[in-house]
Protein backbone atom coordinates (compact mmCIF):
# COMPACT_ATOMS: atom_id res chain seq x y z
CA UNK A 1 0.00 0.00 0.00
CA UNK A 2 2.88 2.36 0.88
CA UNK A 3 4.44 1.75 -2.51
CA UNK A 4 1.12 2.43 -4.22
CA UNK A 5 0.71 5.74 -2.37
CA UNK A 6 4.23 6.82 -3.28
CA UNK A 7 3.67 5.84 -6.91
CA UNK A 8 0.37 7.77 -7.01
CA UNK A 9 2.02 10.86 -5.52
CA UNK A 10 4.86 10.60 -8.05
CA UNK A 11 2.37 10.32 -10.95
CA UNK A 12 0.43 13.37 -9.74
CA UNK A 13 3.65 15.37 -9.47
CA UNK A 14 4.85 14.33 -12.91
CA UNK A 15 1.48 15.05 -14.52
CA UNK A 16 1.24 18.45 -12.85
CA UNK A 17 4.76 19.27 -13.96
CA UNK A 18 3.99 18.15 -17.50
CA UNK A 19 0.82 20.24 -17.53
CA UNK A 20 2.81 23.24 -16.36
CA UNK A 21 5.41 22.69 -19.07
CA UNK A 22 2.70 22.33 -21.73
CA UNK A 23 1.06 25.57 -20.60
CA UNK A 24 4.33 27.44 -21.06
CA UNK A 25 4.38 26.47 -24.74
CA UNK A 26 1.46 28.80 -25.51
CA UNK A 27 2.21 32.53 -25.59
CA UNK A 28 -0.33 35.06 -24.40
CA UNK A 29 -2.78 35.90 -27.19
CA UNK A 30 -2.34 39.21 -28.93
CA UNK A 31 -4.77 41.94 -27.82
CA UNK A 32 -7.90 42.29 -29.91
CA UNK A 33 -8.18 45.03 -32.49
CA UNK A 34 -11.37 46.51 -33.92
CA UNK A 35 -11.05 44.74 -37.28
CA UNK A 36 -11.15 41.28 -35.67
CA UNK A 37 -14.92 41.56 -35.21
CA UNK A 38 -15.66 42.99 -38.67
CA UNK A 39 -16.69 41.02 -41.74
CA UNK A 40 -17.07 42.46 -45.23
CA UNK A 41 -18.74 39.64 -47.13
CA UNK A 42 -21.37 38.94 -48.13
CA UNK A 43 -22.53 42.52 -48.64
CA UNK A 44 -26.27 43.09 -48.14
CA UNK A 45 -28.29 43.44 -51.33
CA UNK A 46 -29.08 47.06 -52.26
CA UNK A 47 -32.77 47.96 -52.57
CA UNK A 48 -34.34 51.28 -53.53
CA UNK A 49 -36.56 52.46 -50.67
CA UNK A 50 -39.58 54.77 -50.99
CA UNK A 51 -38.97 58.50 -50.56
CA UNK A 52 -39.44 59.45 -46.91
CA UNK A 53 -38.84 63.22 -47.04
CA UNK A 54 -42.55 64.02 -46.75
CA UNK A 55 -43.73 60.75 -45.24
CA UNK A 56 -43.77 61.96 -41.64
CA UNK A 57 -45.30 59.36 -39.32
CA UNK A 58 -47.24 61.18 -36.60
CA UNK A 59 -46.96 59.70 -33.10
CA UNK A 60 -49.96 57.71 -31.82
CA UNK A 61 -51.90 58.93 -28.79
CA UNK A 62 -50.06 56.73 -26.27
CA UNK A 63 -46.54 57.59 -27.47
CA UNK A 64 -43.92 59.52 -25.52
CA UNK A 65 -42.63 62.21 -27.89
CA UNK A 66 -38.85 62.50 -27.57
CA UNK A 67 -38.42 65.02 -30.38
CA UNK A 68 -41.49 66.79 -31.72
CA UNK A 69 -42.01 68.07 -35.24
CA UNK A 70 -41.90 71.71 -34.14
CA UNK A 71 -39.59 71.54 -31.13
CA UNK A 72 -37.03 74.30 -30.67
CA UNK A 73 -35.69 72.97 -27.39
CA UNK A 74 -34.08 69.67 -26.44
CA UNK A 75 -36.19 68.97 -23.37
CA UNK A 76 -36.30 65.15 -23.24
CA UNK A 77 -32.55 64.57 -23.52
CA UNK A 78 -29.40 65.11 -21.45
CA UNK A 79 -25.72 64.71 -22.23
CA UNK A 80 -24.36 61.24 -21.51
CA UNK A 81 -21.56 62.92 -19.58
CA UNK A 82 -23.13 64.02 -16.32
CA UNK A 83 -23.16 67.75 -15.78
CA UNK A 84 -22.26 68.56 -19.38
CA UNK A 85 -24.86 70.53 -21.38
CA UNK A 86 -26.49 69.16 -24.52
CA UNK A 87 -24.54 70.85 -27.29
CA UNK A 88 -26.59 69.59 -30.23
CA UNK A 89 -28.39 72.18 -32.33
CA UNK A 90 -32.17 72.22 -32.78
CA UNK A 91 -34.44 74.27 -35.00
CA UNK A 92 -38.00 73.62 -36.16
CA UNK A 93 -38.00 70.07 -34.87
CA UNK A 94 -34.67 69.09 -36.47
CA UNK A 95 -31.86 68.17 -34.09
CA UNK A 96 -28.30 68.05 -35.44
CA UNK A 97 -25.26 66.41 -33.89
CA UNK A 98 -22.61 68.93 -32.93
CA UNK A 99 -19.34 67.01 -33.30
CA UNK A 100 -17.31 66.62 -30.10
CA UNK A 101 -20.21 67.79 -27.91
CA UNK A 102 -20.98 64.26 -26.73
CA UNK A 103 -23.67 61.64 -27.14
CA UNK A 104 -27.10 62.27 -25.62
CA UNK A 105 -29.57 60.06 -23.77
CA UNK A 106 -33.21 60.22 -22.81
CA UNK A 107 -34.04 61.41 -19.31
CA UNK A 108 -36.40 58.46 -18.98
CA UNK A 109 -35.48 54.77 -18.97
CA UNK A 110 -37.33 52.12 -20.96
CA UNK A 111 -37.81 48.34 -21.11
CA UNK A 112 -39.67 46.82 -24.07
CA UNK A 113 -40.76 49.38 -26.64
CA UNK A 114 -41.67 50.46 -30.15
CA UNK A 115 -39.42 53.31 -31.34
CA UNK A 116 -39.77 55.55 -34.37
CA UNK A 117 -37.04 57.95 -35.45
CA UNK A 118 -36.01 59.75 -38.61
CA UNK A 119 -32.44 60.61 -39.53
CA UNK A 120 -30.51 62.17 -42.39
CA UNK A 121 -26.84 61.93 -43.30
CA UNK A 122 -25.12 65.20 -44.30
CA UNK A 123 -25.73 66.34 -47.88
CA UNK A 124 -22.06 67.19 -48.27
CA UNK A 125 -20.19 63.91 -48.57
CA UNK A 126 -17.15 63.83 -46.31
CA UNK A 127 -15.16 60.69 -45.54
CA UNK A 128 -15.78 57.07 -46.45
CA UNK A 129 -16.74 53.78 -44.86
CA UNK A 130 -17.37 54.34 -41.13
CA UNK A 131 -16.24 57.97 -41.37
CA UNK A 132 -19.26 59.08 -43.41
CA UNK A 133 -22.58 60.06 -41.84
CA UNK A 134 -22.00 57.93 -38.74
CA UNK A 135 -24.17 57.88 -35.63
CA UNK A 136 -26.13 55.23 -33.78
CA UNK A 137 -29.19 54.60 -31.65
CA UNK A 138 -28.69 52.48 -28.53
CA UNK A 139 -31.40 50.42 -26.88
CA UNK A 140 -31.19 50.72 -23.08
CA UNK A 141 -27.85 52.44 -23.57
CA UNK A 142 -26.14 49.15 -24.47
CA UNK A 143 -27.28 47.72 -27.81
CA UNK A 144 -26.62 49.76 -30.95
CA UNK A 145 -28.49 49.87 -34.21
CA UNK A 146 -26.04 51.51 -36.58
CA UNK A 147 -26.81 54.80 -38.32
CA UNK A 148 -24.53 55.36 -41.32
CA UNK A 149 -24.52 56.85 -44.80
CA UNK A 150 -24.33 53.61 -46.75
CA UNK A 151 -25.44 55.05 -50.08
CA UNK A 152 -22.71 53.96 -52.52
CA UNK A 153 -20.39 53.72 -49.53
CA UNK A 154 -19.13 50.23 -48.78
CA UNK A 155 -18.14 49.24 -45.27
CA UNK A 156 -18.03 46.01 -43.26
CA UNK A 157 -21.38 44.23 -43.46
CA UNK A 158 -22.00 44.07 -39.72
CA UNK A 159 -21.37 47.81 -39.42
CA UNK A 160 -23.82 49.00 -42.07
CA UNK A 161 -26.92 51.10 -41.47
CA UNK A 162 -29.55 48.90 -39.88
CA UNK A 163 -27.04 46.43 -38.46
CA UNK A 164 -26.90 45.30 -34.86
CA UNK A 165 -23.44 46.79 -34.61
CA UNK A 166 -20.63 44.24 -34.96
CA UNK A 167 -23.19 41.42 -34.62
CA UNK A 168 -25.83 41.07 -37.34
CA UNK A 169 -25.79 42.84 -40.72
CA UNK A 170 -29.03 44.17 -42.20
CA UNK A 171 -30.97 41.88 -44.52
CA UNK A 172 -30.65 44.54 -47.23
CA UNK A 173 -29.14 47.99 -47.72
CA UNK A 174 -32.13 50.37 -47.82
CA UNK A 175 -30.28 53.68 -47.45
CA UNK A 176 -31.43 56.94 -49.00
CA UNK A 177 -29.07 59.33 -50.75
CA UNK A 178 -27.16 61.76 -48.50
CA UNK A 179 -29.39 64.61 -47.36
CA UNK A 180 -32.59 62.57 -47.72
CA UNK A 181 -34.57 61.42 -44.70
CA UNK A 182 -34.42 57.82 -43.48
CA UNK A 183 -36.85 56.22 -41.04
CA UNK A 184 -36.24 53.53 -38.45
CA UNK A 185 -39.12 51.66 -36.86
CA UNK A 186 -37.83 49.43 -34.11
CA UNK A 187 -39.62 46.80 -32.01
CA UNK A 188 -37.42 45.87 -29.06
CA UNK A 189 -37.80 43.18 -26.42
CA UNK A 190 -35.30 43.61 -23.61
CA UNK A 191 -33.23 40.70 -22.28
CA UNK A 192 -34.37 39.06 -19.06
CA UNK A 193 -32.09 38.16 -16.17
CA UNK A 194 -32.46 35.84 -13.20
CA UNK A 195 -32.17 37.02 -9.60
CA UNK A 196 -28.51 35.98 -9.53
CA UNK A 197 -27.76 38.17 -12.57
CA UNK A 198 -27.40 35.31 -15.04
CA UNK A 199 -29.12 35.49 -18.41
CA UNK A 200 -32.64 34.11 -18.67
CA UNK A 201 -33.38 35.17 -22.26
CA UNK A 202 -31.63 37.28 -24.89
CA UNK A 203 -33.04 40.56 -26.12
CA UNK A 204 -34.62 40.60 -29.57
CA UNK A 205 -35.13 43.33 -32.13
CA UNK A 206 -37.02 43.96 -35.35
CA UNK A 207 -36.02 46.94 -37.51
CA UNK A 208 -37.67 48.46 -40.57
CA UNK A 209 -35.46 50.90 -42.47
CA UNK A 210 -37.53 53.16 -44.71
CA UNK A 211 -40.34 50.63 -44.39
CA UNK A 212 -38.07 47.77 -45.49
CA UNK A 213 -37.42 44.89 -43.08
CA UNK A 214 -33.71 44.73 -42.20
CA UNK A 215 -33.80 42.88 -38.84
CA UNK A 216 -36.43 40.20 -38.27
CA UNK A 217 -36.81 39.36 -34.57
CA UNK A 218 -33.02 39.18 -34.39
CA UNK A 219 -31.38 37.88 -31.23
CA UNK A 220 -29.09 40.42 -29.57
CA UNK A 221 -26.03 38.48 -28.45
CA UNK A 222 -24.97 41.01 -25.82
CA UNK A 223 -23.45 44.47 -25.65
CA UNK A 224 -22.36 45.95 -28.98
CA UNK A 225 -18.61 46.50 -28.69
CA UNK A 226 -16.23 48.39 -30.99
CA UNK A 227 -13.34 46.18 -29.88
CA UNK A 228 -14.08 42.70 -28.60
CA UNK A 229 -17.12 40.51 -28.57
CA UNK A 230 -20.58 40.85 -26.98
CA UNK A 231 -20.78 40.73 -23.20
CA UNK A 232 -23.72 39.69 -21.05
CA UNK A 233 -24.34 42.39 -18.45
CA UNK A 234 -27.36 42.21 -16.15
CA UNK A 235 -29.40 45.42 -16.11
CA UNK A 236 -32.86 46.87 -15.73
CA UNK A 237 -34.53 49.57 -17.78
CA UNK A 238 -32.21 51.95 -19.62
CA UNK A 239 -32.19 55.08 -21.80
CA UNK A 240 -32.24 55.59 -25.54
CA UNK A 241 -28.86 57.00 -26.61
CA UNK A 242 -28.07 58.91 -29.79
CA UNK A 243 -24.39 58.84 -30.65
CA UNK A 244 -22.04 61.70 -31.41
CA UNK A 245 -19.65 60.02 -33.86
CA UNK A 246 -18.24 63.36 -35.06
CA UNK A 247 -20.59 63.66 -38.07
CA UNK A 248 -23.43 66.25 -38.23
CA UNK A 249 -26.24 63.72 -38.65
CA UNK A 250 -29.75 65.20 -38.33
CA UNK A 251 -32.73 63.76 -36.45
CA UNK A 252 -36.45 64.53 -36.38
CA UNK A 253 -39.77 63.05 -35.26
CA UNK A 254 -38.65 60.66 -32.51
CA UNK A 255 -41.30 58.93 -30.44
CA UNK A 256 -41.57 55.78 -28.36
CA UNK A 257 -44.33 53.48 -27.11
CA UNK A 258 -43.69 51.34 -24.05
CA UNK A 259 -44.83 47.73 -24.52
Amino acid sequence: MKHLLLLSAWCVGVCAGAAGQDAKKYPDPAPMTHDMSEFWTPQPKIVTPPDMDNAVVAPPSDAVVLLGLKDNAISEWVNCEEGKPVGWQIENGIMTVKPHSGSIRTKKDFGDFQLHLEWSAPTEIVGESQGRGNSGVFMQGMYEVQILDNYQNETYANGQAGSIYKQTPPLVNACQKPGKWNTYDIIYTAPRFKEDGSLQSHGRITVLHNGVLVQNNTMILGTTEFIGFPRIVAHGKGPIILQDHLNPVRFRNIWIREL
